[in-house]
């Protein structure tokens, strides 16, 4: 920092003490406020949503991933007792449906999803340390602009005999008048426009993601769907009436009894 620029991080520094006590008056500006609030609850929903966007995609590539290892597991347990078997021809064509989602995902779903959804997501999060840069050069310029109006003040209330003094202040006082004013009313004016472009900025991305999720469930029911026909048709009739879910809980059932005894005699 130089010396100009560490003086005038003093002299705001000052006023700003000086406005708490009340020695100089504060500027109010409601109407930058209520668009500056606005502006950081928009900030926020896209930094959150950016981070959301990429847990999402994360996620589908870690279940995938996930569906290949489980599916290395099944195929190995099943080969192993019988190669021949209705269920050892299952877990081998599950294997191969898993190992086929897992490739459509990184062939046709990752790279179209970084390129419609994160890289804008990152484009318009990347603006706003600009906008919060103008926004704190801002509040600086006002700061300025604050202590020159209560210098010049002060200057007309107690006139002072050098004759140099209430000129000087009052140009001091304009030139940080017009400057803080300048940037007020860029933000003003363009905060809102900013606010505004977010629905056709975001449309596309939307509709992106949701043709995307159709697509990732789309080949994961065509894929997974096709391993049903190495399963008893009755297994697929249980299935469709609910008679699975009650046969699971009948089997837990049994076995929790077990577990208690264990537990008791390992206690």
């Amino acid at each position: 920092m130089s010396w100009s620029g560490f003086k005038k991080t003093l002299n705001r520094t000052g006023t700003t003490l000086m406005q708490k006590t009340g020695q100089i008056e504060r500027t109010i500006d409601t109407e930058f406020q209520d668009e500056q609030t606005k502006f950081k609850t928009f900030e926020k929903e896209c930094q959150a949503l950016q981070k959301d966007a990429k847990a999402y995609l994360d996620a589908m590539r870690a279940m995938t991933s996930a569906q290949t290892r489980i599916a290395d597991h099944i195929s190995t347990f099943y080969s192993a007792a019988d190669r021949t078997s209705d269920g050892a021809m299952a877990a081998h064509a599950y294997k191969q449906s898993v190992i086929e989602l897992d490739d459509v995902i990184g062939r046709e779903l990752d790279a179209p999803y970084r390129t419609t959804i994160m890289e804008p997501l990152g484009k318009m999060n990347a603006y706003f340390p600009v906008i919060n840069d103008q926004i704190s050069k801002r509040n600086k310029k006002l700061l300025d602009y604050d202590a020159a109006r209560s210098k010049l003040r002060k200057t007309i209330d107690k006139p002072s005999e050098d004759p140099t003094k209430l000129p000087k202040a009052q140009q001091e006082h304009d030139e940080a008048q017009e400057v803080f004013e300048y940037l007020n009313h860029q933000l003003i004016e363009e905060l809102p426009q900013l606010l505004e472009l977010r629905v056709p900025f975001f449309d596309p991305s939307f509709e992106a993601m949701i043709r995307m999720q159709c697509k990732f469930a789309e080949e994961g029911y065509e894929k997974l769907g096709g391993v049903q026909r190495y399963f008893a048709d009755n297994v697929r009739d249980d299935y469709a009436a609910g008679q699975l879910d009650a046969q699971v809980e009948g089997v837990l059932q049994e076995m929790r009894p077990i577990h208690y005894e264990e537990r008791k005699k390992n206690n």
